[in-house]
């Protein structure tokens, strides 16, 4: 049975704003569930609320949790301690099953709970393939410009794969991108602006700008995992990723697996997300005395495929150099803010 943390709570309730209010805190919180418990149908006034139509029927049930950090969770099987996973789309967010609490708040960091009531840490940046599509799209037009059209899934494979190409450098470069559409609170930002930028010694290429696109992607997260792994000393044993990024065959695997420095494995599965995971835990409340990681480990993913890609040497110490003139370089995007509309 799960409750509410009764230190936070008090801690909370102590504070003058909360304690000069006529209620208390523990009487207006919702009843925290455990993932298979039972927590209501969707009603007739509800169903029809959603879909005028009539298509969707009442009856259904609601099962916790809901959101896309625990649906997550599920979606990759990553619910043990010293696991994650890694959502990339418009968006980014990191999340690992601690072992143990966290020493202290870090601004950097949410913590978050497992559908079963564990401790996680989660690292949460709002810009990923906003600019990265735009991008990819550019390309496209250029392909039709010349009259050779090209399908998206090709080309986003074409692209991705020039960034891990032999002649690519391991650091992109010299070439630096934000891909910052909003504010980054990882990074400081309230405000965000699309900035590339390279210096004069920079080695522009094809491989390189793909892999200047794809490290920048994954700086913002990386700096509140960075808080994780060498202010907390958070022991990660592996990471899984889901979303559209991974659906390229172990390319974003690669980049990840350099910026986070433990492996990386995909599924078949990794371009479902949250919305798949949900389906998970409304099929578990359906199942009595078997525990939620027992039933993912042997029964929803006991036969699934799976790619693991190791961190390699020279793209882990390529992406830590490009990460430090990325962290350098952010009065660029400073200036970018003030200076463009």
């Amino acid at each position: 049975i799960l409750s509410w943390d009764e230190n936070a709570l008090n801690k909370i309730e102590n504070l003058p704003e909360i304690s000069n209010q006529p209620w208390n805190l523990k009487d207006i919180l919702p009843t925290p569930l455990s993932a298979g418990e039972f927590a209501g149908r969707l009603t007739v006034d509800g169903a029809s609320l959603l879909d005028p139509s009539g298509i969707l029927n009442p009856g259904i049930p609601f099962v916790p949790p809901e959101g896309d950090a625990a649906t997550g969770m599920v979606a990759t099987n990553t619910l043990k301690p010293g696991t994650g996973n890694v959502s990339a789309g418009t968006s980014i967010f990191a999340t690992v099953v601690l072992k143990r609490p966290l020493s202290k708040a870090h601004k950097e960091l949410d913590i978050v709970m497992t559908p079963d009531g564990h401790l996680s840490a989660m690292s949460h940046a709002n810009n990923f393939t906003t600019d990265l599509n735009a991008w990819v799209n550019l390309f496209a037009q250029f392909a039709d410009a010349i009259r050779k059209p090209i399908s998206m899934d090709l080309l986003y494979t074409s692209l991705f794969n020039s960034a891990v190409d032999n002649g690519t450098e391991f650091d992109a470069g010299g070439n630096i991108n934000y891909c910052f559409s909003s504010g980054e609170f990882q990074a400081g930002l309230e405000e965000g602006r699309f900035v590339f930028a390279r210096g004069p010694q920079a080695k522009l290429s094809l491989g390189n700008f793909m892999r200047a696109q794809l490290y920048g992607a994954f700086c913002p997260v990386t700096i509140g995992m960075n808080v994780l792994t060498k202010e907390e000393h958070v022991e990660i044993d592996s990471l899984l990723g889901h979303g559209g990024i991974f659906a390229t065959p172990e390319v974003s695997q690669r980049i990840a697996s350099a910026a986070f420095g433990v492996p990386v494995t995909t599924m078949p599965t990794a371009s479902e997300g949250g919305s798949w995971g949900m389906a998970i835990l409304a099929s578990y409340i359906r199942r009595k005395n078997i525990t939620l990681i027992d039933f993912l480990q042997n029964e929803v993913f006991a036969h699934v495929n799976s790619v693991t890609v190791f961190p390699r040497k020279d793209d882990v110490e390529g992406f830590q150099r490009y990460f430090e003139q990325f962290m350098r370089s952010l009065p660029i995007e400073h200036a970018a803010i003030t200076t463009m509309p």
